[in-house]
């Protein structure tokens, strides 16, 4: 008898004892947690959001409820981070005047999903340190942040471009950053129709909206005036096609809308994508693109195989001989 026959004459007649042996070795086996490095694909966001005072405007909804743009983009955020795989990163960043300002470096979603959402709700337009709202600089300022942090995370940079005081529709500030070198999205949150923008005073009480005469209705430059930053270059746009909302509207600048052709302009100078926020679905899509996704090796842990292993040839010990008598006793 070679030992192959003998082993299988060894089972047919031992099998509970070949049963219990191995689920004793597979439960052993889980002990050690034997594991395998799997390649997956993660996410490191830093994401900015716009704290100026036209994010305040109420011309988005939640669950039928007006609510301001920021309140609305706050809420697709919190039920984005539901859809982070375990192992990706989100820090809060914010935008005013002509900077952002990192809040909270990015950290690990799923350890941490109280922290970033608690952070989240407290950023609000009150957090701004200035009337100021300059776009293209701000967008420049978040750029440089996330360059500079060690894990070289990708930016999410939420506004609804709304630049004040407005731009030259020929000069615009001109920056040296190269495009794609920081991969991102720009996420424009807000109506297409103009809307008056809500005042408020020092403490947040409201104060009603913003008059036209009490709002810069044209650019510095077409006052004879320089930049917001002293030596700034500017890029001039005279030979190129205008762009819809780029330029000032006097008369109109005491009212926001979304800017979206602006926007599209700057993610494609910055080589982004642009997506308008219109629901927590295609945003949570966006966080998620393959594009943003960064190949990590991952450990697997075989200990939830192992132990399931141990647990159905155990119940195939116990179970089985049950089962057959079952079936004798139908008979």
């Amino acid at each position: 008898m070679t030992p192959w026959q003998r082993l299988r004459a060894s089972w047919r007649h031992s099998t509970d004892r070949w049963l219990l042996s191995l689920a004793a070795l597979a439960l052993a086996a889980s002990l050690l947690d034997p594991g395998v490095m799997m390649e997956r694909s993660l996410f490191d966001h830093v994401i900015v959001l716009d704290v100026t005072q036209s994010m305040n405007v109420t011309d988005e909804q939640v669950d039928g409820r007006p609510v301001s743009r920021l309140a609305f983009a706050k809420h697709a955020l919190r039920q984005s981070l539901l859809r982070m795989p375990c192992g990706s990163k989100v820090g809060w960043a914010i935008f005013t005047e002509y900077r952002a300002l990192l809040l909270l470096a990015p950290i690990e979603v799923c350890a941490n999903l109280s922290e970033l959402r608690s952070t989240l709700a407290q950023i609000d337009v009150h957090m701004a340190w200035s009337g100021n709202s300059e776009i293209a600089k701000g967008l420049h300022s978040a750029i440089g942040i996330a360059r500079q942090l060690p894990d070289k995370p990708s930016l999410v940079f939420v506004t609804d471009g709304h630049e004040a005081p407005p731009l030259n529709p020929r000069y615009r500030p001109e920056f040296d950053d190269k495009p794609g070198e920081v991969p991102g999205l720009i996420v424009g949150v807000g109506d297409l129709r103009a809307s008056p923008i809500p005042k408020t005073d020092p403490q947040g009480q409201p104060l009603g909206f913003w008059r036209a005469d009490e709002v810069m209705q044209t650019d510095l430059r077409s006052q004879g005036r320089g930049g917001s930053v002293s030596g700034e270059t500017l890029v001039d746009d005279r030979a190129g096609v205008a762009v819809p909302m780029l330029g000032a509207t006097p008369g109109f600048e005491h009212l926001s809308s979304l800017r979206e052709g602006y926007l599209r302009l700057l993610a494609g100078e910055q080589g982004m994508v642009f997506l308008r926020l219109q629901s927590q679905q295609r945003l949570a899509e966006a966080l998620l693109s393959p594009a943003l996704a960064k190949p990590v090796p991952v450990r697997t842990g075989g200990r939830l195989v192992l132990a399931g292993l141990a647990f159905c040839l155990l119940l195939a010990r116990y179970a089985g001989p049950w089962l057959r008598k079952t079936r004798v006793s139908k008979k």
